[in-house]
């Protein structure tokens, strides 16, 4: 995996690149894809940990972001119709406020006691909003405003931005077909803000172009399966993706600080 991750971050003058660790990258963003164009959250969470072991926790995290634009975008243009633009810039506006004082606090605060934190808070407030929805501190104008802050947060701290959107989500009776689409228009702004903040990752031209490929034919197979998943499917799986998501970074937190 050394051997993959070197040829792929290799710079543009390597004379050879693994061809399976081009293939991996472009079947991670594939099944991201899939998920994204179901769902309509997912991407980063299916894509990235093998972004990350293939390419490092910089570069993969980077180039997650770059197609995690793309396929928002790419989604936004077939779901558009189903847009709340006002409550989209409700969630965005205080997203990319949060990002800042979120960068700091990931420069600052040990990393591993923050995907703990960040872990529970998920596991928490999801638990609420399945539990006693009425609950719910996550609901009207002010539980938006919240709620995309505390995503803009956990996405620059911890690159899991997704999973606080879906307790939203739920906890304000947001049905998922508008949620879906309201949330690429959403998540553009976030991922595009964090490949200003970071820059460009060195990875080898023929990763991007797998990358391409399997954005597209991870699209038309969503696409395909779209039609035959119901919202309230849908729905549930938004559910165990937000769950998967703050269980993996609660995991990840306990054992970076088990092992030092």
């Amino acid at each position: 995996m050394r051997r993959c991750r070197d040829d792929v971050t290799a710079g543009p003058a390597a004379p050879l690149v693994s061809l399976t660790a081009v293939a991996l990258v472009g079947l991670a963003i594939a099944a991201g894809a899939v998920t994204q164009r179901v769902t309509g959250i997912g991407f980063a969470l299916t894509a990235s940990p093998l972004l990350v072991l293939l390419l490092g926790p910089f570069a993969g995290v980077v180039l997650a972001n770059v197609f995690g634009v793309a396929v928002a975008v790419l989604v936004l243009a077939a779901t558009w119709r189903h847009v709340q633009w006002r409550r989209g810039l409700l969630l965005m506006i205080p997203a990319l406020v949060a990002i800042v004082p979120g960068a700091w606090v990931a420069r600052t605060l040990p990393a591993a006691w923050l995907e703990i934190i960040i872990g529970t808070m998920v596991l928490a407030a999801l638990a609420l909003v399945l539990a006693r929805p009425e609950l719910s501190p996550l609901r009207g104008r002010g539980g938006a405003a919240t709620a995309g802050a505390i995503s803009g947060f956990m996405n620059v701290t911890a690159g899991v931005g997704g999973p606080i959107m879906a307790a939203y989500a739920i906890g304000s009776r947001w049905p998922q077909a508008s949620f879906a689409a309201t949330f690429q228009f959403y998540t553009i702004a976030v991922n595009a803000s964090s490949v200003l903040a970071k820059g460009s990752p060195q990875v080898a031209a023929p990763a991007y172009l797998a990358g391409a490929v399997g954005l597209a034919c991870g699209l038309a197979a969503g696409q395909l399966l779209a039609r035959h998943v119901t919202s309230a499917q849908a729905r549930r799986f938004v559910v165990a993706i937000a769950v998967t998501g703050g269980a993996v970074t609660l995991g990840r937190g306990i054992l970076h600080v088990v092992t030092g």
